[in-house]
């Protein structure tokens, strides 16, 4: 918790940023991208070394990260198709041993690639019984060749296979990843408009857009607005607290802007660490984030309060997937997180990862 504020974190990655994990051409790309990210984004004394960054970061280290560098509660870790790398970038072995080691701590999203048809069914299949998961989680890129092809959430043939799929196997959340294009690749499968259909179609799903509020802000503000079982996950977006806290008072003013107080409702919070560090993201929004007067006065909205806050950054995530947060809570309570952590708060950021005393 953070000021007695609860937190889910609702997607880390322990990411193998390895040359050796590299599969194709595009691994390259999407590996600097990602630094390139952090580096623009993120404070310079929260942005270790490239060679430091650029490596296989364990599951170890990665919650350490996560639960004693930071006040986060609980957190959601997802299984990557993207098979411009061997293991998909985070794989399914990692994702296990979370589950098996911190099952109360960390929730699990599956993930595979659509565009391998009956494969991919099998791979979901295998994935569910081994994981328990709650989502599934998935790219509208597939780099399954040198040509990265795209395909979209309101494909009857490839997309509306694995939402029936998800129904039957129990799974609460269909999560994709938009707005940000994974390199030089086509921006028309990063769009939203593919989940209205998607949507309408599966209204028992919850679909969870990724790294909403970096792109296509109407779109997305309009999807709030008019499908409840739509639902915006701020990784990345979050990022924009460590240099530009305006730039993320006009994002989630924006995804507002239709719905208005109501959009606060589906909004989860989301840092995707490592790929950001989760402790002055956290700080940040909790401590000092706040509407400005002109924003209020041009936007018509109300100030955020920390109802508000709280809603994001727990309670909104265990409504969607239908946790009872303070069973969960209580869950936690003891474990070896927390008596790491004393608590006499979160350790110095990076200090318990291979890249301690290589930031800044």
């Amino acid at each position: 918790m953070i000021d007695g504020i609860p937190v889910i974190d609702a997607v880390i990655h322990a990411y193998n940023l390895a040359q050796s994990n590299n599969a194709g051409a595009y691994a390259d790309v999407i590996s600097e991208l990602v630094y390139a990210s952090v580096a623009a984004n993120a404070p310079a004394d929260m942005v270790p070394a490239k060679q430091d960054y650029l490596q296989d970061w364990s599951i170890e280290e990665t919650a350490s990260m996560v639960f004693v560098e930071s006040d986060v509660d609980i957190a959601v870790h997802h299984v990557l198709p993207i098979y411009a790398f061997r293991d998909g970038l985070c794989s399914l072995e990692k994702t296990l041993e979370a589950r098996q080691k911190w099952p109360h701590r960390i929730l699990a999203y599956c993930g595979v690639d659509p565009m391998m048809g009956s494969r991919a069914m099998e791979e979901m299949e295998r994935q569910v019984e081994v994981l328990a998961p709650v989502g599934l989680k998935l790219y509208p890129n597939s780099w399954l060749s040198d040509e990265v092809r795209g395909w979209k959430m309101d494909d009857p043939e490839i997309a509306f296979p694995f939402f029936e799929r998800a129904q039957v196997l129990g799974l609460k959340v269909v999560a994709v990843h938009k707005a940000l294009p994974l390199g030089p690749v086509p921006m028309e499968h990063y769009r939203v408009d593919d989940i209205d259909r998607a949507a309408a179609a599966f209204p028992g799903l919850n679909f969870e857009i990724v790294h909403g509020g970096m792109a296509f802000l109407e779109e997305t503000a309009w999807q709030l607005g008019r499908f409840p079982n739509v639902w915006v996950n701020l990784e990345v977006t979050t990022s924009l607290l460590g240099k530009r806290p305006k730039a993320f008072q006009q994002a989630i003013a924006a995804l507002m802007s239709v719905a208005g107080d109501a959009a606060l409702d589906r909004i989860c919070w989301g840092t995707g660490a490592v790929a950001f560090h989760p402790q002055p993201l956290l700080e940040a929004f909790v401590r000092t984030f706040r509407f400005d007067d002109e924003l209020l006065e041009i936007s018509g909205l109300s100030q955020i309060t920390e109802h508000g806050k709280r809603k994001l950054l727990a309670e909104n995530y265990a409504r969607m997937i239908g946790l009872d947060l303070p069973s969960a809570l209580a869950a936690i309570k003891g474990d070896e997180f927390a008596l790491r952590r004393g608590d006499g708060g979160p350790a110095a950021a990076f200090s318990t990862t291979h890249a301690a005393g290589h930031v800044g």
